[in-house]
């Protein structure tokens, strides 16, 4: 077991990226409350940093991404600080100013499916298993499960998946839309950093507002929106001549 001053949540950064990693392994990373407010803790301090880091990785340690609510933690009583701690945290991921990548492997079950869909982007192991079992312990969804997923996967896949409760795998979670791309494991955590590498080498002022202007045009209808797009734009990165300048490589 950790320790009770040991993080919950890890953070590392390097060159522009910031990676987040749920610890507590010898649970699978389940969620318990005090996870979640050292997450939300993390989250508070990237976005308010965001001229520091440009994207955000968000993974578990030991074998799993995680197996989702603390079971046990609710079975002994133990609450969220707030009335809805989970769910806000889940919407404070959504509303990053940086891009956030879920990267996951193994478990991924309910809560921590809930969890990944509030992420931007998703790249899995082959056998990571995404599973939905609210059903299954008699829950209904309240951290956004019944809007994010058949956002991610269409209305029907979204109902097979919370109706029958059956795993999904890291190659049909590819085939569906629920990931980006699934590849074998022991080269997941190389390709995620290689990927978001790629992205943060890009205008993180770009980055920021394409996130922003995604979240804000899905509020609007086609027509509206094209026009809010045209006339409510902040401009070009501030480095955008530099950048043309000095030629882009890739």
């Amino acid at each position: 077991m950790n320790e009770p001053d040991s993080p919950l949540v890890l953070r590392s950064d390097r060159n522009g990226v910031s990676t987040l990693t749920l610890n507590r392994p010898e649970a699978l990373n389940a969620l318990s409350p005090l996870m979640f407010e050292e997450l939300q803790s993390h989250l508070d301090q990237l976005a308010a940093n965001a001229s520091e880091v440009g994207v955000v990785i968000l993974t578990g340690e030991g074998r799993s991404f995680s197996a989702g609510n603390d079971l046990k933690a609710i079975e002994r009583g133990e609450h969220a600080s707030t009335p809805h701690q989970q769910a806000e945290t889940l919407d404070l991921i959504e509303a990053m100013p940086q891009p956030v990548i879920a990267s996951v492997k193994g478990h991924c079950y309910t809560g921590a499916l809930e969890l990944a869909l509030a992420c931007d982007l998703l790249i899995c192991a082959n056998d990571a298993r995404f599973c939905d079992t609210h059903g299954k312990w008699g829950m209904v969804p309240t951290w956004g499960m019944t809007s994010r997923l058949p956002e991610r996967v269409g209305p029907l896949i979204a109902r097979d998946m919370m109706y029958s409760g059956r795993v999904v795998d890291g190659h049909e979670a590819a085939q569906i839309g629920l990931a980006n791309s699934s590849l074998p494991g022991e080269q997941l955590s190389e390709a995620t950093i290689a990927w978001a590498d790629l992205i943060a080498a890009n205008s993180w002022h770009t980055l920021r507002e394409e996130k922003r202007q995604m979240r804000t045009l899905a509020e609007f209808g086609r027509d509206e929106g094209l026009k809010w797009a045209r006339e409510k734009g902040p401009g070009p990165a501030p480095d955008m001549v530099e950048r043309i300048q000095g030629g882009f490589k890739r």
